[in-house]
């Protein structure tokens, strides 16, 4: 039995529930909730909720007297489930987990056992102010919520709510004070990024603000964008990736498939021309730029030519770090009720999509070998220090350096975790 002294907070799912654990944490310890393991799930697919509630079952296995509170996605989507579980004790909305009165509710003993609002009620999104991000160097600032779009697998924006986005001046105040607190890096996060600004005065694009943060916060070092929509990446963003040396040359795109008919019937807003045409002009302007992607295998109803068409995909935007998920048919969504191929072979396209990507890192690695670059230090093992470059490539630095320090180095070689580095200097800025 291990007694927890404050609260402990289990996360799943994407960078934003990162974020959002951290307000959670804060206002949990403000609120002065002790004994609790607080539980952010994932709704995107099946498997992470049940992730979830393994965790839950092993969480109240090995703290019996603890206060067990299930938030996120999943919560939120179908918080019966959850208050049917008995390792639980309260189940909290999306829109309610981010609000330090339910934290000092639950510390006051005045909780209900489930408390979830209707989402799609929410219209506007607060600035969340956390004071820092478990130490860590690199620290995700959410910028935006929700989602408009409905794709036809994705349940998330019955999660998450309608798009909501957070005044520039609201982000420049929190992306001051990350900075000043010593976190070099930020990372701009939101359900649906690109589609920032379009319910703010005056529509500020994702790269108008971006450009407006950089310029209000000269002292952040380096500033990272998430996961994009390439339908929807602005011009201001496009200019800002050739001309910014601070916004790290690394795109997360939104991918999700290669072949046409399958994009229509996911009710995606782009095409395969369109990914390819964005990554070359990106590359033209930033040879440098890498480019991560999610894709799907086992969409319903693809065919063995989709999935070909899936797989060139990964060479034809040349693609560097891939998310691949076996399609997961999400109860409440239209493609769960399409013709469903069998699991077995949703899993087998998936390891054929991860075994390319991985060739395709592989010789990305290979390719930068004896190439200078400058690695964020995340951890210090002693005999070697952790980190990301800025292609996000995960990087071992042979030697000791601070964590938090940007240190320049030349890639002597790759093993299967990432880059081995050298320092090229004593200092680290």
């Amino acid at each position: 039995m291990t007694l927890v002294t404050e609260p402990r907070v289990l996360t799943f799912g994407c960078r934003l529930n990162a974020f959002e654990s951290e307000v959670m944490r804060g206002h949990a310890q403000a609120a002065g909730l002790g004994n609790a393991i607080l539980v952010n799930s994932c709704a995107v697919t099946a498997e992470a909720e049940r992730q979830a509630r393994q965790a839950i079952r092993k969480a109240r296995r090995e703290n019996p007297e603890a206060r067990i509170v299930v938030t996120g996605c999943a919560a939120q989507i179908d918080p019966a489930r959850f208050a049917a579980m008995p390792e639980v004790d309260h189940v909290m909305g999306n829109g309610e987990k981010l609000e330090a009165k339910s934290w000092q509710a639950l510390a006051g003993g005045e909780a209900p056992r489930t408390a979830v609002a209707d989402i799609m009620a929410l219209r506007e999104s607060a600035a969340h102010l956390i004071a820092g991000f478990g130490g860590r160097a690199r620290v995700f600032l959410e910028v935006q919520q929700g989602c408009d779009h409905r794709c036809t697998f994705c349940i998330i924006p019955y999660g998450r709510g309608p798009s909501r986005s957070l005044p520039v001046g609201e982000i420049v105040n929190q992306a001051r004070q990350l900075t000043e607190s010593g976190v070099a890096e930020l990372v701009l996060t939101g359900v649906d990024l690109t589609s920032y600004g379009q319910d703010l005065p005056g529509t500020p694009s994702l790269g108008q603000m971006a450009r407006r943060l950089l310029k209000l916060v000269p002292g952040l070092k380096r500033l990272r964008i998430s996961s994009v929509d390439p339908i929807e990446v602005d011009e201001d963003l496009v200019a800002l990736v050739a001309e910014e040396p601070r916004l790290m040359p690394h795109l997360h795109l939104s991918l999700q498939h290669g072949d046409d008919l399958i994009l229509k019937r996911m009710k995606r807003r782009h095409s395969r021309a369109d990914a390819v045409a964005l990554t070359t002009r990106l590359r033209a302007l930033r040879p440098d730029i890498v480019f991560g992607a999610d894709l799907i295998a086992g969409f319903p109803t693809e065919s063995e030519a989709a999935h070909r068409a899936n797989l060139s995909l990964i060479d034809d935007c040349g693609l560097t770090f891939l998310h691949v998920f076996p399609y997961s048919a999400r109860k409440g969504t239209p493609a769960a009720r399409m013709p469903q191929l069998p699991m077995a072979l949703r899993r087998a396209r998936a390891a054929e999509l991860r075994a390319k990507g991985e060739i395709a890192k592989a010789a990305w690695f290979t390719g930068v070998a004896g190439r200078s670059t400058a690695l964020l230090v995340e951890k210090n093992g002693g005999q070697s220090a952790l980190g990301h470059t800025e292609h996000f490539a995960p990087a071992r630095l042979l030697g000791d350096a601070a964590p938090g320090s940007i240190v320049m180095a030349r890639v002597t070689g790759h093993d299967e975790d990432g880059l081995i580095l050298e320092a090229l200097a004593q200092q680290a800025a």
